[in-house]
């Protein structure tokens, strides 16, 4: 089974678009035959979508730390539970479980997560696509930041184009299934 590593907000944000579009996603992963691996928490974003995937005979697998274990409310009903450590420990065996990882809108630490993963792919960590729900155009000025960088020479254009965001479930589909990974950085 693919699995599709996802990072999202243990808050559902104030928009009613994001719980929404958060079970369109469960479903369309259940449809297309994605196991989810998330934080394994039952609050906000997090718990909708491991209960849609759920819901509709889909694996989920929570990847979480014991010092949130009580905070976060781990989720009591997913297919696999990993404790780990600590939040290192906790990315790296997202990415190693995953074959490929999308930020659903989120703060501060969904955002830090998916930046990680986009910056280990292109030093050759891994081989996956990396991609932005950008539900109610959340990512929008994100989007617009990458492009600056491409400007500015901080990132080419190539690798600009392997980070993917969009609104669109199909397109997201097609990114994937037409996905080829990034030349890995060297440096002269």
């Amino acid at each position: 089974m693919k699995k599709m590593a996802v990072y999202c907000g243990a808050s559902v944000g104030n928009k009613s678009i994001y719980e929404e579009q958060t079970k369109e996603l469960g479903q369309w992963m259940g449809q297309q035959g994605y196991g989810l691996v998330y934080g394994g928490g039952n609050v906000g974003l997090m718990g909708i979508l491991a209960d849609e995937v759920l819901s509709v005979g889909g694996e989920a697998v929570g990847v979480m730390p014991t010092f949130l274990l009580d905070r976060e409310l781990a989720h009591q009903q997913l297919s696999e539970m990993h404790i780990v450590q600590d939040m290192h420990e906790r990315k790296r065996q997202m990415i190693d479980l995953a074959d490929c990882y999308l930020a659903l809108p989120g703060g501060p630490g969904t955002l830090e997560e998916i930046s990680e993963v986009v910056s280990w792919g292109r030093v050759g960590e891994h081989q996956n696509p990396c991609i932005f729900f950008n539900v109610n155009g959340y990512y929008d000025l994100l989007a617009a930041f990458f492009d600056k960088m491409v400007e500015e020479d901080f990132l080419t254009k190539a690798d600009r184009e392997k980070i993917f965001f969009s609104d669109d479930l199909a397109e997201i589909g097609q990114f994937i299934e037409n996905y080829t990974p990034p030349v890995v950085r060297s440096y002269k």
